[in-house]
Order: C-alpha cells, then sequence, then structure tokens
C-alpha cells in the first residue's frame, strides 16, 4: 500500500464536510496566472493565514506559514513562497485561540485497525512534550481517553475509510465550546493504489514536499514506483554529499537517516528513500541503478553506499541483494576509481545466502566496506560508513 501524501486544502475539504462545518480555504497554484486574482477575492476586512501545501515537515519552523495577514500582506506571502520555488499554497481565514486550547489528534490505520492517538498538548511542539498521549483502537464505540465529541469522532473515521485515508494527523486542533473542531493543521496519507477508483481525490491532490524539479534519478524511481506493487521513494538531499543510502523499510530507513545526523554529518547525507514491498531483483536493480548514477556524479572526495534495513519479514533480501549486485557490475570500474566503499547491514528471508552473496561480491571487486546481519546495530553500521567518509577508516 504505497502511501502518498495528500494536499491540505483537499484533505480539509473533505474532513470539514464530514463534520458539517464550512470549509473556506482557497489554493493557490504558481502555474496558475491567474492566483493572485484569487487573493484579490478575498474580504479586506478579514485575515488570513498563508502556508505552503506541498507536505512540508516542519513548515511553521522553516518560515513556511504567514499569519494574521490583510489580503495584501497575504499576497506578498504567496510571492514570497512561490519565490522559494514551491507551487502549491493554502489560504484560509485566520482563526484567533488561545495556545492552551490546541489539542493533538492522530488516526492511522495499523494491523489492528483503526488507532487513535489524543493529546492535549497540541502544537508546534508536541513531540517535545510527551507523557500526556492516550491511544486506542477505535471501533466506532465512544473512547473516554479521546476528548473530541463522539459524533465528530465518528465522522472523522468514516472519512478515513471512505477516501482511503492511511494517516491523519490534525495539529493544532481546537474544540471549541459549541462542540464544533477548528482543523488548524492537518496532515494526510492516502493509500495511492485508491487513485485509480477514487473520486473524491485525484492524483493531482497528491503532493510532494520538493520544491525543485524532480531530477532524472527521482522521476525514473517514481516512475517505477507507479508500475510496481512494491514501494520506491528517492529524494536528492545533496548532490555532492558523501554518504549514499540503500535503504530497505520505512522504520529503519529512519533510523539510519536519523543516525548520519546524530553524528554530525547531516550535511554530508546525500539522499533518502526506500525500497519495500518485497519488490523484484529487476525492480531492485533499477531502483539501484538510479542511486549509484547519483553516488557517481557527486563531487565529494570520499564517499559511501550504506546498504541497510531492519529484519524484513518477507522482503527476500537474497532476491533483492542479486538485483544490487547486477546494478554494480554495470558500474564497477567506476566505483573502484573513485574509491567508493559499501557497507551492508540487512535481515529477512534468505539473509545468509544474500549476505554472503554479496560479501563475496565486494570482496572480490575491492570496495567492501563491512557486510553483516542483525547481529550488527543499525547504527554501528552507520558510524562505521561515517568514519570512513571522515578519515578513511584509519
Amino acid at each position: 500500500m504505497p502511501r502518498k501524501k495528500l494536499s491540505e486544502f483537499r484533505a480539509k475539504s473533505l474532513l470539514y464536510k464530514a463534520l458539517g462545518q464550512d470549509y473556506d480555504g482557497l489554493e493557490l497554484d504558481a502555474q496558475d496566472e491567474q492566483w493572485s486574482s484569487k487573493i484579490e477575492q478575498l474580504d479586506d476586512a478579514q485575515k488570513y493565514v498563508v502556508k505552503i501545501d506541498q507536505a512540508e515537515k516542519g513548515r511553521f519552523k522553516k518560515g513556511l506559514v504567514k499569519l494574521d495577514l490583510d489580503k495584501a500582506a497575504a499576497k506578498a506571502a504567496a510571492e514570497e513562497l512561490f519565490a522559494k520555488g514551491y507551487r502549491f499554497a493554502l489560504v484560509e481565514p485566520f482563526q484567533t485561540h488561545d495556545q492552551s486550547e490546541e489539542r493533538y489528534l492522530a488516526i492511522e490505520r495499523v494491523r489492528s485497525g483503526k488507532q487513535v492517538s489524543f493529546s492535549k498538548s497540541g502544537g508546534i511542539e508536541v513531540e517535545e512534550q510527551g507523557g500526556d498521549m492516550a491511544s486506542a483502537i477505535y471501533n466506532g464505540e465512544p473512547l473516554p481517553t479521546i476528548e473530541v465529541p463522539d459524533s465528530s469522532l465518528a465522522a472523522l473515521a468514516k472519512t478515513f475509510d471512505d477516501n482511503y485515508y492511511s494517516f491523519l494527523e490534525i495539529n493544532p486542533l481546537v474544540v471549541k465550546s459549541d462542540g464544533s473542531l477548528a482543523l488548524l493543521d492537518a496532515a494526510t496519507e492516502v493509500d495511492s493504489e485508491a487513485t485509480f477508483f477514487e473520486e473524491a481525490w485525484q492524483p493531482a491532490d497528491l503532493r510532494s514536499a520538493r520544491s525543485r524539479p524532480p531530477l532524472a534519478e527521482e522521476d525514473a524511481v517514481q516512475k517505477l514506483a507507479d508500475n510496481s506493487q512494491a514501494s520506491f521513494s528517492l529524494e536528492v538531499l545533496n548532490p555532492d554529499g558523501a554518504v549514499f543510502l540503500l535503504l530497505s523499510g520505512g522504520g529503519a530507513s529512519v533510523v539510519v537517516a536519523d543516525e548520519v545526523y546524530n553524528l554530525g554529518f547531516g550535511e554530508q547525507l546525500a539522499n533518502y528513500g526506500e525500497y519495500s514491498g518485497n519488490p523484484n531483483q529487476e525492480e531492485t536493480q533499477i531502483y539501484t541503478t538510479q542511486v549509484l548514477k547519483l553516488l557517481l556524479s557527486s563531487k565529494a572526495p570520499r564517499k559511501v553506499l550504506l546498504i541497510a534495513g531492519g529484519v524484513a519479514n518477507f522482503t527476500d533480501v537474497r532476491a533483492t541483494f542479486r538485483g544490487i549486485i547486477e546494478a554494480l557490475k554495470a558500474f564497477e570500474e567506476q566505483l573502484k576509481q573513485q574509491g567508493i566503499k559499501v557497507y551492508v547491514r540487512r535481515g529477512g528471508p534468505h539473509e545468509r545466502e544474500g549476505l554472503a552473496a554479496m560479501k563475496t561480491y565486494l570482496d572480490d571487486l575491492g570496495i567492501a566496506g563491512t557486510v553483516a546481519g542483525p547481529e550488527l546495530l543499525l547504527s554501528d553500521i552507520v558510524k562505521q560508513a561515517v568514519d570512513y567518509v571522515k578519515d578513511g577508516g584509519a
């Protein structure tokens, strides 16, 4: 089930409709020559919020959310955001409230059903608050620990199912005295496979945080993902970075990327993404080829390829490693000439055969760093790779 970000405009349109409330958001597209005329139709007496609508995390902290603006300032804010390279922006009426009223609500599809999480401490610092998050599986019955009106929670849960949501986060959420909800910020992921039969949202509503046109390698991976039952993603962070990632599995991917940052090497992280969902050998080869093209194009003086992942439940390590090895074979001379080292940590079905084949190949080619299974911590393999970049492994 490939999860894609849904635009906040579309998500809120659906959610407010389900709640029986009006939504006055306005979507702006920088490629629409008439976007500024839409702002001219706004109420002169109203104040507004302007923010990008491209699945960018931490928008407020990055200065991508502008508050309490009159019509003229809203237009200037949109121009500023578009000048940064973003394409979509959202304009909404500014809703005054006390920060103490901010709550956090999330619904996520998990194996046991729809898991609802709620905290009285909402807002941009919710992750730092800790300690007050309540979670429960929602099956249609009232949840005493979730301080949202039962009818509203039921409406949100129904919209979640009806529109193939995988994840919904409303933060901040304000529950007004009359029981209505103010969804000040909403982040939504949907099952992109539903594109083929969903009517309430369309492919144009799926968003990427990228503010620039995709690179050829990113575009190739997106096309691969669009035509596969498996999941593939690739985003270039620094084309001349030193640490290139070939990751499998969302949780492990986050751990690996975070560890690179924890070691003070975040600026040298070249890419982020993953292959998962049991891709076949050919698909893995195509994906790996795109990462290797980026790796070899980087101007960093010393580079590593980190092939890592957790312990897979059903992804065939042997088959995916065969695909990776076939991709490496096409670039053997360049890999040796540039002194690139490859570090591997992986587990799962057929891991013994997959790791043995990878180690033999990398040793014979002379580019092996470390090849290990689950006995080695992910943090340890990351440190070894970063140490090589820093000092050549001395």
